[in-house]
């Protein structure tokens, strides 16, 4: 990877890599620059925000590493956990490896997972030298972050709070940005305004051992498929970083505004939690055996459905279960290659969204029948489950903005309707499992009252498949999982007939589009991926296996350098656009490589 020079100057892309530890996450560029870190949690303050600086080298919002002479750089993550390396060359041979973490593990009894990150700058030949840079930025890059020096350590102070950098580098050369010679290691501690319990060469090594153990243990025991091994773990260490621990709640992406396309103002703060979206994350966590998310993010469905009462269930929340998302724009970041607008919390708070019923029982319903967790769910829960059947039912038929989330139109969404059906059809199995005949027969007769008008309404004969609202004509890729949610066999000719008409219709290139019709910023430019997955996924179903592993190869292809997805692709192109890391997007290579690998029994 060639270095940045002038005559090949330096563009923001989304070659980045994640680390993080469930509770604060950072992204890292392919030069060992930290340009996006939100502080002290993953919805907080950026106070690395150079990602959306619209300038190839901001003058703040960044921490960075530079190499004399540097002709190279590498990069990867320690095998099997989100310790992120980045080798760095100069035209001697002299190199530095950069390592970047947050800790994570159990220390005392209990997960020691603070809003840390370590970054440790290691000699690996001749005799480097180096200048590092901490610029901090503070209110979406308004302003740099006040800045107080020790005698061994930098404090930034944040309004309320502050981030203390504590080292064993010259912390001379540090402030003033000067070069120096790396002789064995450097290493630097970004968290709280604490002083270090010991020597941060130490301190480092410790959480560095610490932080690799608990993430292979956790690997571990993970149960992965035999085919892209590497692509189940990658995807399934990224979403566990996005699942904040302290709520349950599971964030869209660890971004703001990445747009969807070039210049095309679909700009959006995806750091909160949508129902949807979670369910997805929880539902193959749990197939791989990491149930512990799954438990976490029950509590957080169960206390927004209390915080919510009688009243409508949002389709996203905060990390800590806000409501109140209020959307503005961060004047002072120009965006990602200066495309903005920034936004800053998320209007889609307000919208109506009834498929959100569905994602929240089905999230619920693994605790009923699984035997590894501690404590199963019980009738207790399954009450609180049937409030939101409740709603399921008094709204199947009712308008709403979708899961596309339109903004200027409302109409009835099969999508919509269909999650409300699963809502009913899940209840009713709960119940058959808690021995509850009542229960079972009340929410049966629902689930089969509401697929009957699905059938009816949504069903378009002109051509031949689901269309995407009732009495429509147009298509939806969703509906690519009419067979996924169980409401149709892949054997019903409707199903297989829905398909090709998606396949006809949205396909670009090698990718689907979510929908082909105007919305409130014209036509969709750009391939949504996680649709492209549900391809995959239907060709799967209906027994076209080779054609679904030849489409996972195309979205495996255009995966950043690291293995990361986002959440769109130009389909000319390949290029990734939309929020990254995206949960949605790395469910869906997880789904993928389950549905289509070898089993293990034949793969030796």
């Amino acid at each position: 990877m060639t270095a940045p020079t002038p005559a090949t100057p330096y563009r923001s892309s989304l070659d980045l890599g994640l680390i993080g530890n469930s509770r604060t996450g950072a992204l890292v560029d392919a030069q060992a620059g930290i340009v996006w870190w939100c502080h002290p949690r993953l919805d907080g303050d950026p106070v690395c925000s150079a990602l959306l600086s619209g300038e190839p080298r901001p003058r703040q919002g960044f921490v960075d590493v530079r190499l004399e002479r540097q002709v190279s750089a590498e990069q990867s993550y320690l095998t099997n956990t989100p310790i992120l390396c980045t080798t760095l060359t100069d035209s001697e041979g002299s190199a530095v490896e950069v390592i970047d973490f947050a800790p994570r593990f159990y220390q005392f009894g209990r997960m020691f997972n603070p809003a840390m990150l370590v970054r440790i700058v290691r000699r690996v030949a001749g005799r480097p030298r180096v200048i590092v840079r901490t610029r901090l930025a503070r209110d979406y890059g308004r302003e740099s972050a006040e800045r107080v020096v020790g005698t061994h350590h930098i404090r930034w102070l944040l309004g309320d709070s502050a981030i203390r950098m504590t080292t064993d580098a010259p912390i001379t050369q540090v402030v003033e940005e000067r070069a120096f010679f790396v002789n064995r290691s450097v290493t630097m501690l970004f968290g709280v305004d604490e002083t270090l319990g010991g020597a941060p060469a130490e301190v480092g090594r410790q959480f560095l051992e610490e932080t690799r153990g608990y993430w292979l243990r956790w690997v571990r025991n993970l149960a992965v498929p035999f085919e892209w091994q590497d692509v189940v773990i990658r995807a399934a260490i990224t979403l566990k970083l996005n699942a904040f621990d302290d709520s349950g709640a599971v964030v869209a992406a660890v971004t703001t505004s990445i747009p969807e396309a070039a210049a095309s103002g679909r700009n959006w703060d995806y750091r909160y939690c949508w129902l949807r979206d979670a369910y997805f994350v929880v539902n193959v966590l749990n197939r791989l055996g990491a149930t512990g998310t799954m438990q976490r993010y029950l509590n957080y469905i169960l206390n927004v459905v209390a915080d919510a009462g009688d009243g409508p269930m949002q389709p996203v929340y905060g990390i800590t279960g806000e409501a109140a998302l209020d959307e503005s724009i961060a004047g002072a970041l120009p965006g990602y290659r200066g495309m903005g607008p920034v936004r800053v919390g998320n209007a889609a708070y307000f919208q109506v969204q009834h498929d959100v019923y569905g994602e929240a029982v089905l999230a619920g319903a693994h605790a009923f029948f699984d035997r590894r967790l501690e404590h199963t769910a019980d009738t207790r829960i399954f009450a609180e489950l049937e409030k939101l059947g409740l709603r399921a039912v008094a709204h199947h038929q009712d308008p709403d903005a979708g899961l596309w989330e339109l903004r200027g139109s409302k109409r009835v969404h099969t999508f919509s309707s269909l999650m409300c059906w699963a809502a009913c059809d899940r209840l009713a199995r709960i119940a058959a499992q808690l021995g509850l005949d009542d229960r079972r027969t009340f929410w049966g007769d629902h689930a089969k009252r509401i697929h009957a008008t699905i059938c009816e309404r949504a069903w378009n004969p002109q051509l031949q498949a689901f269309a995407s609202t009732f009495g429509g004509d147009r298509l939806d890729a969703s509906l690519l999982l009419l067979a996924e949610l169980q409401f149709l066999p892949a054997s019903d000719a409707r199903f297989a007939s829905t398909v090709r008409a998606i396949e006809r219709r949205l396909k670009r290139g090698d990718f689907l589009l979510r929908y082909d019709e105007q919305d409130d910023f014209g036509y969709p430019e750009t391939a949504f991926l996680v649709c492209t997955q549900w391809w995959v996924l239907a060709l799967a179903a209906l027994g076209e296996t080779e054609r679904a592993r030849e489409i996972f190869g195309k979205l495996l292809a255009i995966r950043s350098p690291l293995g990361l997805l986002s959440e769109d692709v130009d389909p000319a192109t390949g290029e990734l656009w939309g929020n990254y890391p995206q949960t949605y997007t790395m469910v869906g290579l997880i789904q993928c490589a389950m549905r289509l690998s070898r089993p293990w029994e034949d793969a030796y």
